[in-house]
């Protein structure tokens, strides 16, 4: 009898060995699985953080890009409100010379209205305030003005014949398009048998 009891606990022994092994190697396996769920799961979430990162600093460089280009804008655009209240004074000024002109009585006070205008006409260039082109040019509605339309033998069609008052732009902008005449080609032969 005693060798039955001392065989039985060695069984049990074996049998739960056999049992805890097995049990264990299902729980390692399972502790695995979930490990490697988790670990993908903490990747994924790396991965979406990193891409929202890039993507923030892709929104700021562009907010700073755009911001830079505004200010630069606004600080070659400054003058622009003076320029136009200067204009005016310019037109005056060439109003006066036409008129002195055909005065010849004046011709000192012609001269003087000249150099002042010349003057005003040079500091407009040194701000990068010019002229728009005008006669002789294909018109151009973004910077020019047409006021009418005439036949001209010099002229073709589509291209200014006369300027009724100057344009300006400073840097690429257009402060007051070119007021201009357009030609509408030549004259017709009936016109000019009239």
């Amino acid at each position: 009898m005693t060798e039955t009891k001392d065989a039985l606990p060695e069984t049990n022994s074996s049998e739960e060995a056999a049992v805890d092994q097995a049990f264990g190697s299902a729980t390692s396996t399972k502790d695995e699985g979930d490990s490697r769920a988790e670990v993908a799961r903490l990747q994924a979430e790396l991965q979406e953080a990193n891409d929202r990162a890039l993507r923030t600093h892709a929104e700021l460089e562009n907010f700073r890009k755009r911001s830079r280009r505004e200010m630069e804008d606004e600080r070659r655009y400054a003058a622009l409100p003076v320029m136009r209240d200067i204009l005016n004074v310019c037109d005056n000024l060439d109003r006066a010379i036409e008129a002195a002109e055909k005065n010849a009585a004046g011709s000192s006070l012609l001269e003087g209205v000249k150099m002042v205008s010349l003057q005003l006409n040079t500091y407009l260039e040194q701000h990068l305030c010019r002229r728009i082109a005008a006669v002789g040019e294909t018109f151009d509605p973004h910077r020019h003005e047409a006021i009418a339309q005439e036949p001209s033998a010099e002229h073709p069609a589509g291209v200014v014949t006369r300027l009724t008052r100057h344009g300006y732009q400073l840097h690429d902008r257009v402060i007051r398009p070119a007021q201009v005449m357009v030609s509408t080609g030549a004259p017709r032969a009936e016109e000019n048998a009239k």
